[in-house]
């Protein structure tokens, strides 16, 4: 798994009393003048989220990580921006379980591995915009590495590499994902693919249409390619499934008429994308709440549509 940090991050969990950095009596006023980034390990929680959605495209998306995985090859996915690639991808890895399970201080009760980690065994790093030859250089070993330490630790309640040496050299990881691989350069395209040739894990690049063409361009890198999959979004009849689901239909006085029509409006909106649906309905929500509605109707849907740059 990955925690971005940059060089001039302090970079620890939230507040616990266990651990501090602050001497008796000082009340820690120089962080307000100190030339200090973000204050954690990984990004914050998001409250309220709701309960993941395995789409057609999803279980599509999982077949084809077990089908990497499995046989220890590149593969390929790639799909226009908000249909679900990355929350596929942190879904299939437990990215979010590990990150709050996982954290440079921890209390002295660490809780068990989640399981998810250890069914997936799959290190998740997503480039920044400016990583540098030598920040991939030292990412790549060190988010891998960390999962193949946390399998030893479930197995055997400690981390020691001298004892239980199949951990070495991220042995019991088993699968990298790269995220945004759009980001990498030439440079960091043969670093991915000298570590691939280096380790027994299969390896998935995510990006945007057209980065299989770019890949084309690197034979030593494109002929280790064994699997592609192109990440499609939601076909209205699934959409329409997964918002029955979301926002089911409330008693009133037409028989679902309006409700239904107004899924059907959202369908026709979003085209299947998933980020667009998400923004939609908080916009939904934000104007049912204001105006103390618990219904949905195309009215409302179209005042959460002029919120929005959408279809403008």
């Amino acid at each position: 798994m990955m925690t971005r940090h940059d060089t001039d991050c302090v970079s620890m969990p939230p507040t616990n009393p266990k651990h501090t950095f602050l001497a008796k009596g000082d009340d820690g006023r120089h962080f307000l003048a100190g030339n200090f980034g973000e204050v954690n390990s990984s990004a914050p929680p998001r409250p309220d989220l709701p309960p993941f959605q395995a789409t057609r495209e999803h279980r599509r998306f999982t077949e084809f990580a077990d089908a990497v995985r499995s046989h220890r090859y590149i593969g390929l996915c790639w799909g226009p921006p908000g249909v679900g690639k990355t929350l596929s991808a942190r879904y299939y890895a437990g990215v979010d379980d590990w990150e709050q399970w996982h954290s440079i201080f921890t209390n002295n009760d660490l809780g068990p591995v989640p399981d998810r980690v250890l069914e997936a065994r799959t290190a998740f790093f997503p480039p920044t915009v400016t990583a540098t030859p030598k920040q991939i250089d030292q990412a790549l070993p060190r988010v891998c590495q960390q999962i193949s330490y946390a399998v030893d630790y479930a197995e055997h309640g400690l981390v020691d590499p001298y004892v239980h040496t199949e951990s070495r050299s991220s042995g019991r990881t088993e699968l990298l994902i790269i995220d945004e691989a759009d980001r990498l350069k030439t440079t960091g395209l043969e670093q991915v693919r000298d570590y691939f040739d280096h380790h027994n894990m299969g390896v998935i690049l995510i990006g945007m249409p057209g980065i299989q063409k770019r890949l084309a361009r690197y034979p030593q890198l494109y002929s280790r390619i064994g699997f592609a999959h192109e990440y499609r979004p939601l076909t209205p009849e699934e959409l329409t499934v997964v918002l029955a689901k979301r926002i089911p239909a409330a008693e009133d006085a037409d028989d679902g008429v309006a409700h239904a029509t107004a899924v059907a409006t959202i369908v026709r909106i979003t085209a299947g994308n998933f980020r667009l649906v998400e923004r939609l309905l908080t916009q939904i929500q934000r104007i049912q709440t204001v105006n103390g509605l618990d219904t949905l109707t195309p009215e409302i849907v179209e005042a959460a549509r002029e919120a929005l740059l959408i279809g403008h």
